[in-house]
């Protein structure tokens, strides 16, 4: 008999929940950034194990409400706690257990949990060791402790093997062949948002936003237009940069992801376009696509 399910992963901004889906799934779908929420929608990978079918859904980090676009990832994040089969709390070993308190917390429908030890690589086995124990003593709640070294792929078989065991019978819900069940230009808005993150520092990443114009698909190509937002003229000027070389490197470091994903080539045609206070604009939001 075959199980299926849906398997959310939570966690505190920029805990590594996008990195861990990816390693999963062997393919890059989700943006990943070293600075925290850069996630702001729920996507998901479908990850097949045995004869298990494994759908996991990134989700914005666990935060405090501040802005109209925040407290919309944080619904996004609560959504997807209560709408799943299955949680995995990622937990770094060098956070503090505070974290996973206020996530227990917030757990309302108290689904089962497991709980990922990430990044045990960067520390001693004493120290591990220590975090181990300061988790035991919340033994109660949750299902599991795995500790996992995700570039190195150290306990992902571990990992697998135990959502499969909490996940209900239940015929496949995806095609087996499946990556996901994202829109592809929801995956592309997401690359090229990736690359600003890389690109461009400060509060900038933060107060832009990427739309997809149009996808052109063709046999060999793919021609993609896109629309970089942002909230100030004085952001337009350094996303394009002097003679254009910033949104050079944001093109080209968007187009090798695409290129890598779709085995294609990419044309990429950016744009930058100022939208006055977009991130607390609930109409626009909605609009974008931003609607709880």
């Amino acid at each position: 008999m075959t199980k299926a399910g849906f398997v959310s992963l939570i966690g505190r901004p920029n805990a590594g929940k996008s990195t861990l889906m990816n390693s999963l799934l062997g393919e890059n779908i989700a943006m990943v950034s070293q600075k925290a929420n850069a996630t702001r929608k729920r996507s998901n990978a479908i990850v097949m194990y045995e004869d298990t079918q494994i759908i996991f859904v990134d989700t914005p980090g666990l935060h405090e409400r501040e802005k109209v676009l925040n407290q919309f990832m944080l619904d996004e994040a609560l959504k997807a706690m209560g709408d799943c089969d299955l949680i995995v709390y990622l937990a770094p070993v060098t956070d503090n257990v505070e974290n996973y308190e206020k996530f227990l917390k917030l757990n309302n429908s108290k689904i089962k949990h497991i709980i990922v030890l990430s990044k045990i690589d960067q520390v001693s086995q004493e120290k591990l060791f220590k975090k181990i124990s300061q988790y035991s003593q919340f033994s109660d709640h949750f299902e599991a402790l795995i500790p996992m070294a995700i570039p190195k792929k150290v306990g992902h078989d571990d990992l697998l093997k135990t959502i499969s065991k909490f996940l209900p019978e239940s015929p496949f819900l995806f095609n087996p062949e499946d990556l996901t069940s994202e829109l592809v230009r929801d995956i592309y808005a997401g690359f090229i948002r990736e690359g600003v993150f890389q690109n461009v520092s400060d509060e900038i990443p933060y107060e832009s936003d990427v739309i997809i114009d149009k996808i052109h698909e063709e046999k060999n190509i793919d021609k993609i237009i896109a629309t970089i937002i942002v909230e100030k003229e004085s952001q337009k000027g350094i996303i394009i940069g002097k003679s254009g070389e910033s949104i050079k490197r944001i093109g080209k470091y968007s187009r090798e992801k695409i290129e890598s994903l779709s085995g294609k080539k990419a044309y990429l045609e950016l744009q930058v376009v100022v939208k006055k206070g977009w991130s607390k604009d609930k109409s626009y939001l909605k609009e974008v696509g931003y609607s709880s």
